[in-house]
């Protein structure tokens, strides 16, 4: 099928856009077929902004270098030039067929070709379709309007095939359905769980780069249970499918741990960052090895946080998250039990707790915890209305005495002051202390310079 076909969305009119466009006009105007190419052709016709454009063309490197001196190759073996524009960069691929994958990732070698045999080497249908900017029209060889129009992804060609070529296209049709909200069609969904143990052999930063964006989806508890019903999880995270082994506090029916943990990700606000969401996947990792009988026959999870922790900051550099990610997640998940204690802590502690940079994120941990467990919501209502009554400043406010100030009251240097210091700083948090003044004489009454 390759008539072409008029352009169903409106055109976009960005800055980006317009960049891309000078390019393409460019390579016609030397006698060049060329178009755009692949995702920013699926999102103008879904009616979305797309965030690049790449351009296919029948010009060879060389002919692409010569009419853009502000070029440089990127992809010499898969005739691909980078051309810098002040808006952005811009990747121009001549048309290929692709030679014998050998690695699952790239091919040994191309041949330079047409559109249509260029269209057959990509991925799926949804980002095989060519547009021609200039004049507004869609050339599709492999049905990918078709495909768009009933929200399915559909790999080209075999989909066996496809996978085998590169391992990671795998998750990048979970990806898809997910940030799209569209089905994967039967015989690529068949082929996807096939060849879902392919995915071990792709790269740790490949493989998070993917799960990534399949996380941080509005969409995500779609994109996990296409994970789960694919196999690619166990490949991937093999300590969340345990959960559905694991029988919750208390005894209830096998899964409930693994249903609490979907029922959680469900309840996340679409806007949930990305340590969130990781530490709602790990938050029970630790139950199914540390789980155990109590006296009376329930089941307990002794030290199930702490080493939940330790688990989880093995799982993301085995992922090779940053450490940033993995600090978050790690407290997280560390923490979360400290939130039924908070109505028995002392101001002083409270405040510290409240303070540290990743509470929000936590709270909100708690919260989806609670609902999904079925359990009351009262300490996250306490913790509401503590940081209302709390005001609108610094939870934790600068010391109102420093180190130097009790070594010049005659105190000698030694981890003595910081009991010193850290005694002074419980008082002014409980508001009994506001002025340097106070709290000096403080310190002098409750205390011996030493």
């Amino acid at each position: 099928m390759s008539a072409p076909s008029p352009i169903i969305a409106p055109p976009d009119n960005s800055a980006l856009r317009r960049a891309a466009l000078r390019i393409v006009q460019r390579l016609q105007e030397a006698g060049f077929e060329t178009y755009f190419a692949g995702g920013c052709v699926r999102d103008v016709l879904l009616g979305r902004e797309p965030k690049d454009f790449d351009i296919a063309t029948s010009a060879r490197p060389r002919d692409v270098r010569s009419l853009f001196r502000n070029s440089g190759m990127v992809g010499a073996h898969f005739g691909v030039v980078l051309v810098h524009e002040p808006e952005a960069d811009f990747e121009i691929a001549t048309f290929r067929t692709d030679g014998v994958y050998l690695d699952g990732r790239r091919p040994k070698d191309v041949r330079f070709s047409s559109a249509e045999e260029d269209a057959q080497r990509r991925d799926f249908t949804i980002n095989g379709i060519f547009q021609n900017p200039i004049t507004g029209e869609v050339i599709d060889y492999v049905g990918g309007q078709a495909d768009l129009q009933a929200g399915l992804i559909r790999a080209i060609g075999n989909p066996a095939d496809r996978f085998r070529e590169d391992h990671l296209r795998l998750l990048r049709a979970v990806r898809f359905a997910t940030n799209l909200g569209f089905e994967l069609e039967p015989v690529t969904l068949a082929a996807v769980k096939e060849e879902a143990p392919s995915i071990s052999h792709i790269s740790a930063e490949r493989v998070r780069d993917e799960l990534v964006r399949i996380l941080e989806s509005p969409r995500r508890l779609r994109g996990f249970d296409l994970l789960v019903g694919t196999g690619l999880l166990s490949e991937i995270l093999p300590e969340i499918i345990d959960l559905c082994w694991c029988e919750p506090h208390g005894g209830h029916s096998q899964g409930d741990v693994f249903a609490r943990c979907r029922r959680m990700l469900e309840l996340l606000p679409a806007d949930a960052s990305l340590p969130l969401v990781l530490s709602v996947l790990l938050k029970d990792v630790a139950k199914p090895v540390t789980a155990t009988r109590g006296p009376e026959g329930e089941i307990l999870f002794p030290e199930a946080a702490k080493v939940g922790a330790q688990m989880t900051g093995e799982i993301l550099r085995r992922l090779k998250f940053s450490n940033e990610v993995i600090d978050a997640t790690v407290e997280a998940v560390a923490r979360h039990l400290d939130f039924h204690e908070v109505r028995r802590m002392r101001i002083a502690n409270l405040k510290r707790f409240m303070a540290r940079p990743r509470f929000e994120d936590e709270l909100e941990l708690h919260r989806v915890d609670c609902l999904a467990s079925e359990v009351s919501l009262e300490n996250h209502a306490f913790l509401k209305q503590r940081r209302a009554e709390f005001g609108d400043g610094p939870l934790i406010p600068p010391r109102l005495v420093s180190g130097k100030d009790l070594l010049a009251a005659g105190w000698t240097s030694g981890p003595h002051l910081k009991d010193v210091l850290d005694a002074v700083q419980d008082e002014q948090l409980e508001d009994r202390l506001t002025t340097h003044e106070q709290a000096m004489a403080w310190a002098q009454a409750h205390y011996t310079p030493q």
